[in-house]
């Protein structure tokens, strides 16, 4: 599709611009930020109501009877407000664009959904800890796609390490993999100070330590996933060749046949 710009044609693929996975998580999220701002503005009561079955709370999903376990999974689709939606659909589109387009849809959604459950499963863990020393669950909500959104960050750094970074708003460019490890090492120390910032930099952590895992040779998640691959190519060729068998043999009597 191409779009014709003055008196002179230009062609301009705004499929390429933004790939189906892409703009299926920025739609979903916007909607699910336009339904929260309704929410807030029409009801406010029943905002409190939403963050305490949709957030991710680990005293709702240990706690809670029953406990609340799709927490986790739709935490991710939260925002805080619309420059916390802003900053993570601009990232997600920046980095996980020509991931999309390298690995398709299906893996790459995928492989959000893992990240971005995997990072909330290693917050709810860091948060539950302190229980077994005679602390309260935490109670503190937690929402919002950057742990998946680091856990891609992870994965450019892996399979672009070499692709260079413009620092907005500084005219500088450094190579993805450099970049990445100091956002990481921004998060971690971050963890370790952290005191009223009001962002989960354990949450981001485990993104990136979940992306890494699924991604690197020899780890668990790693051995998952080719395990799973291996089984559907499996089951695929089986179908396949169940059904070149029934198109080639002819009837087992072909004597019978009837013009």
């Amino acid at each position: 599709m191409g779009t014709r710009i003055g008196g002179r044609g230009y062609n301009f693929d705004w499929r390429s611009f933004i790939t189906p996975g892409v703009k299926l998580l920025v739609l979903v999220c916007s909607g699910v930020f336009l339904l929260q701002t309704l929410v807030a503005l029409l009801a406010p009561p029943l905002t409190i109501w939403l963050l305490k079955w949709f957030a991710l709370i680990p005293e709702a999903v240990t706690h809670h009877i029953p406990p609340r376990i799709w927490q986790p999974f739709t935490y991710i689709f939260l925002h805080g407000g619309l420059f916390h939606l802003l900053i993570n659909m601009l990232m997600l589109w920046m980095f996980g664009r020509e991931l999309e387009l390298v690995w398709g849809k299906r893996r790459f959604l995928n492989y959000f959904c893992i990240c971005g459950v995997g990072a909330g499963l290693i917050e709810l863990m860091v948060k539950t800890i302190p229980v077994f020393f005679g602390s309260l669950p935490s109670v503190i909500p937690t929402i919002g796609a950057s742990g998946a959104i680091f856990g891609i960050l992870m994965a450019n750094a892996v399979l672009f390490p070499d692709r260079r970074i413009w620092l907005i708003p500084l005219p500088v460019t450094i190579p993805m993999r450099p970049y990445v490890a100091v956002m990481g090492a921004i998060e971690f120390f971050s963890t370790i100070g952290s005191g009223g910032d009001n962002v989960s930099h354990v949450c981001h952590l485990g993104g990136m330590l979940v992306g890494y895992l699924y991604l690197r040779r020899g780890s668990f998640l790693y051995n998952v996933r080719n395990t799973v691959s291996d089984w559907q190519h499996k089951r695929n060729r089986k179908r396949f060749e169940v059904y070149i068998k029934h198109k080639k043999e002819p009837p087992s009597r072909p004597d019978n046949w009837v013009n």
